[in-house]
C-alpha cells in the first residue's frame, strides 16, 4: 500500500524524466497547505535561474500577511512574477513541472497566469 505523497512523487518522477530528456528548463511547482512556490531549473537540474514564492517578504504584503498564500488569487501572482523574473533572466520557453499535483485549482492558476504574462510552455 502507498501513500499519497508517495503516489504524487511517482508520478513527478515520471513527468521529470520526460522532460530532462528533452533538455528543457523547467518550470518546477510546489504547492503546501500555506504556500505556493515557483523555480525556473535549468536543463540539467543544477542551477535555479528563476524563483518566487508566496513565502516572500513583498508577495505576502500584497496579498495580506501571513498565511493567505494558499489560493488560487496567490498562486496567480505568483505565476505572473515568476514569468516577469523569467523574462527578466532572458527567459522565453519552459516545461512545466508540476511535481505530480493535479493540474486544478493553484496549480491552474499558476500556469494560467505565467502563460498570460508572456511565458511560454
Amino acid at each position: 500500500m502507498t501513500t499519497k505523497k508517495e503516489q504524487r512523487l511517482r508520478r513527478a518522477r515520471q513527468t521529470r524524466i520526460r522532460i530532462a530528456q528533452q533538455t528543457a528548463l523547467r518550470l518546477c511547482v510546489n504547492r503546501t497547505n500555506l504556500h505556493i512556490y515557483a523555480h525556473v531549473i535549468s536543463g540539467d537540474g543544477t542551477k535555479v535561474l528563476a524563483s518566487a514564492s508566496t513565502a516572500e517578504a513583498e508577495v505576502r504584503a500584497l496579498i495580506g500577511g501571513a498565511g493567505k498564500g494558499g489560493n488560487v488569487t496567490a498562486a496567480a501572482l505568483i505565476g505572473k512574477r515568476i514569468a516577469e523574473k523569467a523574462k527578466a533572466a532572458g527567459i522565453e520557453k519552459v516545461a512545466f513541472d508540476r511535481s505530480g499535483f493535479a493540474y486544478h485549482g493553484r496549480v491552474k492558476a499558476l500556469a494560467d497566469a505565467a502563460r498570460e504574462a508572456g511565458l511560454q510552455f
